[in-house]
């Protein structure tokens, strides 16, 4: 045990001795003898995990700070309704139930989907026929009115967007998913809000229940330091990450701080009162029925000029991410975190745990859950490239995550796709990665000779051709420009590798809605004025329930893909080696065509997944495939065949072997 580690704990042992004899006097007082006994259990349990992030941010005031912290989790477990205390302690008994290899997402939109919130309970079915257990409604709290950055500018976290309901229909949506299995997701937007928040009113008026709540400079010259290293993250609308506000510092006027758009504030998260804050907003959302909350730009939370992170994964962040998840951990446990962090592949495991203190690789609860954008990202550049390698270099180069925590595995969702390929990972294989980046946008926006695609650029900046790109799945395929069957089939398979990586890495599957029915780009965003000048309304239809309900005809696009997404979900959810919490080894194959990847369970035999992404037909050698073969295949594009030793894969084919 290292010096730190015997002084973090001891700190722990005495907050636990000051706190303990009026904590669980309150707690018999709220809970009553046995309801007491088990919250001071966690909290004993947890503890550490609260005191130490607290001291690396607050220092001496973390003991103090600890106490409130209790307070409010104290609180919200007297409040937790008696269905929600049944789902705490079956998943205290089952802390990995995240981990299962039948854990399927969906990803929508509530009013694209369902019109509102009321409405959604009669297109549940849909969800059960695919499988659905994890249900992500994408931002619903209510946002500012107007522009809102699709609904991450809130404005009230304890409030619904009218547009789709109200909070009593939020609370029944998420009783009707729990009644079917279903666990509600929803964002919670963590660095900033909109500047009509509560909270932004008060600094503005010179609250002090709301003081430092915000950042505000004078004049440029600490705005102008930091614009100088930090990337703006919407560079052509929104450039820098400060904008002036006259009614700031008492009316004198100041820049405040906003690294998104000019109407979010980033908060200050040095202050105390900000983690009280969106603690007791976490919470009072968890007693509503939440049981996943995506934590929206964590990497983002502590700035620190002059560290050479830009303004993100600071070690502060970390830890409120940190002591967040303890609190919570006490007063909700069936509540999991995902990060959402679109970070660099060496920043982004820290986001799972996986942390060096002291030289020791170490675990320390933060997010169960996180987005592997790089896998995302690898998968697009194989299909536009048709090889393995750079996807092959990569993923191999990444750190392993604790077996605690799992990625979550997508090929789309709702934002854009920036090309976080590493120029380390392409001079690997022989790339020049900005070279590269800018193939990928000019490949799948439709501009490259020979491309299938049909995106758009998104926040193109012309002065260094940075962009990221927008467009559905099934456009990107090049399901919608096909112009012969032959065409057709070959957008179709692409659209079924791609879900055959995201199911069977290894981790936690989202589809994004309608992607399971190859939804083509939705123009009609360009209609409506407050949309129209964000393109990446395009890859965001409205459900089209006249495409889902002839979703078994398989002579169509829609039934084609809606089959093969199907078969590939029931599939997994019987190979033990796809539960999460096992790695996934990226294999060594001599087809440079082939991505193979193998994982492994302690309570099965070895899983191998097999794809290749090159237009012609691709062997592989069966003394790489763990001892699977041919008689092991679970699922696949095609039959396969064994041809002089090697399994034959054939042109956007893939293979799933597995040996329970």
């Amino acid at each position: 045990m290292t010096a730190s580690t015997r002084s973090s704990r001891a700190r722990a042992a005495h907050t636990w001795s000051a706190l303990q004899p009026v904590l669980g006097a309150a707690a018999v007082e709220r809970l009553g003898a046995d309801g007491a006994a088990v919250f001071l259990a966690r909290a004993q349990l947890h503890l550490l995990d609260l005191v130490e992030p607290l001291v690396l941010v607050h220092g001496a005031a973390a003991e103090g700070l600890a106490a409130r912290v209790l307070a409010l989790a104290l609180e919200a477990t007297a409040a937790r309704p008696a269905d929600l205390r049944t789902l705490d302690h079956r998943r205290e008994i089952d802390p990995g139930w995240f981990q299962r290899a039948r854990v399927q997402g969906y990803v929508a939109y509530t009013d694209r989907f369902a019109g509102t919130l009321a409405g959604l309970p009669a297109h549940l079915d849909h969800l059960d026929e695919l499988g659905v257990t994890y249900l992500h409604l994408m931002p619903l709290l209510r946002p500012r009115d107007g522009e809102n950055d699709g609904g991450y500018a809130v404005a009230d976290f304890r409030d619904v967007d009218p547009r789709v309901g109200t909070v009593a229909d939020l609370a029944e949506v998420a009783r009707v998913l729990r009644e079917r299995g279903i666990s509600l997701c929803i964002d919670l937007v963590l660095n900033h809000t909109a500047r009509e928040h509560a909270w932004a009113q008060g600094w503005l008026a010179g609250d002090p229940a709301y003081a430092d709540f915000y950042t505000a400079h004078p004049d440029r010259t600490a705005p102008d330091a930091w614009d100088a290293v930090t990337p703006s993250v919407f560079p052509v609308r929104a450039p820098g990450s400060f904008t002036w506000v006259p009614e700031a510092l008492g009316g004198a006027g100041g820049w405040v701080w906003t690294t998104f758009w000019p109407y979010q504030w980033d908060l200050r998260w040095s202050n105390p009162e900000v983690l009280l804050a969106v603690l007791g907003e976490v919470l009072w959302l968890a007693n509503l029925g939440v049981e996943v909350f995506r934590m929206d730009a964590v990497p983002f939370l502590w700035k620190r000029l002059g560290s050479g992170r830009g303004g993100q994964n600071e070690p502060e962040a970390h830890a409120l991410l940190q002591a967040l998840h303890a609190a919570v951990k006490v007063a909700a446990p069936a509540v999991v975190f995902k990060a959402e962090a679109i970070v660099a592949p060496d920043d982004l495991v820290a986001y799972l745990g996986a942390h060096s203190v002291d030289g020791r690789a170490v675990y320390r609860p933060e997010c169960e859950l996180a987005y592997h954008n790089q896998l995302m990202v690898l998968l697009w550049s194989s299909l536009a490239t048709g090889d393995a390698l750079l996807a092959r270099a990569a993923l191999a180069r990444m750190q392993p995550i604790p077996p605690q925590a799992s990625w979550v595995t997508y090929s789309r969702c709702h934002d854009d796709i920036g090309w976080a390929v590493s120029d380390v990972d392409a001079a690997a294989v022989g790339l020049d990665g900005p070279s590269h980046r800018r193939f990928l946008n000019d490949f799948f926006a439709g501009r490259f000779p020979g491309s299938f695609a049909r995106g758009a650029l998104f926040q193109e900046d012309r002065a260094t051709g940075d962009a990221r790109v927008s467009g559905t799945a099934a456009a990107l395929c090049g399901v919608w420009s096909a112009q012969s069957s032959d065409e057709l089939d070959r957008a179709v398979r692409r659209m079924v590798l791609l879900s055959a990586v995201t199911h069977g890495w290894g981790g936690v599957p989202l589809l994004y809605m309608g992607d399971e029915l190859a939804l083509d780009n939705d123009t009609t965003y360009l209609d409506d004025p407050a949309l129209a000048d964000d393109n990446r309304w395009m890859h965001r239809p409205h459900m089209d329930w006249g495409a889902a309900a002839g979703r078994h005809d398989e002579a169509t696009v829609g039934g084609r893909v809606f089959g093969w997404t199907r078969r590939i979900i029931e599939a997994r959810g019987s190979v033990v080696a796809l539960r999460a919490g096992a790695g996934s080894e990226v294999l060594e194959l001599d087809d440079t065509r082939v991505l193979g990847w193998v994982r492994h369970h302690p309570r099965g035999g070895p899983f191998v997944g097999l794809v290749n992404w090159g237009s012609t037909s691709a062997g592989v050698e069966l003394s790489a495939l763990h001892g699977l073969g041919v008689a092991d295949v679970v699922l696949a594009s095609d039959t396969l065949e064994v041809t002089e030793g090697r399994l034959q894969l054939p042109a956007l084919g893939f293979a799933w072997l597995a040996r329970e």
